[in-house]
């Protein structure tokens, strides 16, 4: 067992895994954080997306102790006193999920993408989100709530 010690949401969380524990099973096993979801075990899907030092990443790629000293925001951390982040926001007045499977994802990869490109264009948008995939909405409304998200962000 290896020790490792990740700031997740805003605090510092030390656990002790085994070298081949990925950060999606450290979040969802050990912190009990389930909104990064494991669609696909292949890094196709995105929906285990999380920031990474602010950068959003496919925590199904990354192993817990390349992690460590890392800071880690999963989607249970974008709105810490309840109020919803302007993206989810805008998820939600967009109708931008269906099933909601892949909206963590999709969620995490809008923010970074807005944090690096203040204000999209729609294809900057499509582009932004393109390691994530739907099988329910088409990508119309996503694209759209994201996009409300900006806006609501005063971008």
């Amino acid at each position: 067992m290896i020790p490792v010690a990740i700031t997740v949401n805003g605090k510092v969380r030390k656990a002790h895994v085994e070298p081949r524990t990925l950060l999606v099973h450290f979040l969802r096993e050990h912190l009990n954080l389930t909104g990064p979801h494991v669609g696909c075990d292949t890094s196709q899907c995105g929906a285990c997306t999380v920031l990474v030092d602010g950068k959003s990443a496919k925590s199904c790629t990354i192993f817990a102790v390349q992690a460590d000293g890392s800071s880690v925001m999963t989607i249970e951390g974008l709105a810490p006193e309840g109020q919803l982040h302007p993206v989810q926001q805008g998820f939600w007045e967009e109708h931008g999920l269906q099933c909601g499977y892949c909206t963590p994802g999709m969620i995490m990869s809008a923010v970074n993408l807005l944090n690096e490109t203040p204000k999209p264009t729609e294809q900057q948008i499509r582009d932004g989100l393109e390691g994530n995939i739907c099988r329910c909405t088409g990508y119309h409304n996503i694209v759209k709530a994201v996009s409300a998200g900006a806006k609501a962000m005063g971008r």
